[in-house]
């Protein structure tokens, strides 16, 4: 056998292993997005046709899977995601910004519920949520630059303030714990975002 059947296999044996790999995440995700908030291995084995011995020897334990399914989230968001042009005024960016957090944060709501049950005990499900987090955050210094200049030795109150309730636990808590459609509570986050940088908007 020559080199290259050898690697022939080996690439073949490397491409069915990610094939597996990615449809033992997408069964997961589907899972929770079916609202099995806590899916077992069973059950992802089952929906993902394979056995409960093939995902344990892809993935070592449920927190490997979390990291995998969270990459995958992160995917998601990254391909829906549209730049906003920092060159629009103030009421354009915010309104701009708002819709499309509420857009994302309605895409990642059922892997973000499901996390929530788990995050309390789970290392990596913490580290996925702080990787959102840094995310907006980014988005936030980069989109409102001027305004949090403008702030002067108030500019990381008002960034936490600006990410605070742009993220997923003020969504969560507009959606689920005031019981507000999409739009109302897209709304309320454009105020509360709006209200935030008005106080230091450049006149």
């Amino acid at each position: 056998m020559d080199r290259v059947d050898v690697a022939g296999r080996v690439d073949g044996r490397t491409a069915r292993a990610e094939r597996t790999r990615a449809a033992i995440v997408e069964a997961h995700l589907a899972l929770i997005s079916e609202g099995d908030l806590r899916p077992t291995g069973e059950r992802i084995a089952e929906r993902a046709g394979i056995s409960l011995r093939t995902l344990w020897t892809n993935f070592k334990d449920m927190e490997t899977l979390f990291e995998a399914s969270g990459a995958e989230v992160l995917r998601q968001q990254d391909a829906a995601y549209r730049p906003i042009s920092t060159g629009l005024p103030l009421a354009k960016r915010v309104d701009a910004y708002c819709r499309q957090r509420a857009r994302l944060l309605q895409l990642i709501a059922p892997s973000a519920r499901a996390a929530q049950m788990r995050e309390p005990v789970s290392e990596q499900l913490h580290r996925n949520r702080l990787k959102h987090i840094e995310r907006v955050r980014d988005e936030v210094e980069e989109l409102f630059a001027v305004e949090l200049a403008e702030a002067g030795p108030g500019r990381e109150q008002l960034l936490n303030a600006l990410v605070a309730a742009s993220t997923w636990q003020a969504w969560s808590m507009l959606r689920y714990g005031l019981g507000l459609g999409v739009d109302q509570a897209r709304a309320v986050m454009a105020r509360t975002v709006g209200a935030l940088l008005a106080e230091v908007a450049p006149d």
